[in-house]
């Protein structure tokens, strides 16, 4: 495998089961595919990036895998806290890989970056290969978490680190709060259940991480809390990040059943008023960090 400075695009073959197709196909990647998606994706990186990376950082030289990169959002700031690593990037989909290039780029236009198509459960790689592995919003996409886990520490030298970030929906706090603002969020929690994922798995990391054999496991949370003292994170966290995730569901919230667009439209309506003046959101991410056994 050659390695790229972001100058040319090398991509080997093979799916990456962190998406998938529609609703009714397992590991589908339910927030979609669309460029507000992307723009979403790279708005939630940046608003985020000193609350989910800090204390993440890579020793020059030493090879660290990034899964289910997507459009290279996370990318960029793996890049600019470990401007020596050497990271390898991979998702299943050529046109996104293509635009994470252009991203990464653009932003760390030096930074050492190879980009791979690959299937997480069978990773192109050799045992041992990876001095850390990366993996932000990703498990909660997938069917069996503890099976890509398992794939994942094989590729990790024994005493290398697996970080693994996520969400869980079941953390938000609203003012004002409203049970037809949390009708729409659980929406998008079954919807994502129903593509095989699980929006919810925050909460479930230290017990999923040394199931897999994973030692010194260590989850902390991350709190993010937007109000009107904190406009950047109102407009970034509140209305960019999350309201867009659940806003996008829309249509299939409709066309499953879950609801009218009468209740749809109260929900989002009342989800919005945290976003505006006297409004409050509250969300919790959790970051673990395990470690490969020496034997």
């Amino acid at each position: 495998m050659d390695r790229l400075t972001g100058r040319s695009l090398d991509l080997c073959t093979g799916p990456l089961s962190r998406h998938g197709g529609g609703m009714n196909t397992k590991s589908a990647y339910v927030h979609g595919y669309s460029p507000q998606e992307a723009r979403r994706l790279g708005d939630q990186a940046d608003t985020l990036a000193g609350l989910l990376h800090a204390g993440t950082a890579y020793a020059a030289g030493s090879r660290v895998l990034e899964v289910g990169c997507g459009v290279g959002a996370q990318t960029v700031h793996l890049a600019r806290s470990s401007p020596g690593a050497r990271i390898v990037a991979i998702d299943r989909s050529a046109e996104s890989l293509a635009q994470a290039q252009e991203y990464v780029t653009a932003r760390e236009p030096w930074a050492s970056v190879e980009w791979h198509i690959a299937d997480l459960h069978d990773l192109p790689f050799g045992v041992g290969e990876f001095h850390h592995v990366f993996a932000c919003f990703v498990l909660e996409h997938l069917p069996d978490p503890g099976r890509a886990l398992a794939a994942l520490r094989r590729v990790l030298r024994p005493g290398g680190t697996l970080t693994v970030i996520e969400g869980d929906h079941g953390s938000v706090v609203l003012h004002p709060d409203s049970i037809h603002a949390h009708e729409v969020i659980g929406h998008q929690v079954r919807l994502q259940a129903a593509a095989g994922g699980n929006a919810l798995l925050g909460r479930a990391l230290q017990p999923l991480l040394s199931d897999a054999g994973f030692d010194q496991v260590m989850v902390r949370p991350r709190t993010a809390y937007a109000d009107a003292t904190r406009p950047a994170l109102v407009d970034g966290l509140t209305r960019k990040t999350f309201i867009a995730m659940v806003e996008a569901v829309r249509d299939q919230a409709l066309s499953t059943g879950l609801t009218t667009a009468a209740d749809w439209d109260r929900g989002i309506a009342d989800l919005r008023l945290t976003a505006e003046e006297g409004g409050t959101f509250h969300y919790t991410f959790f970051k673990a960090v395990g470690v490969k056994p020496l034997a």
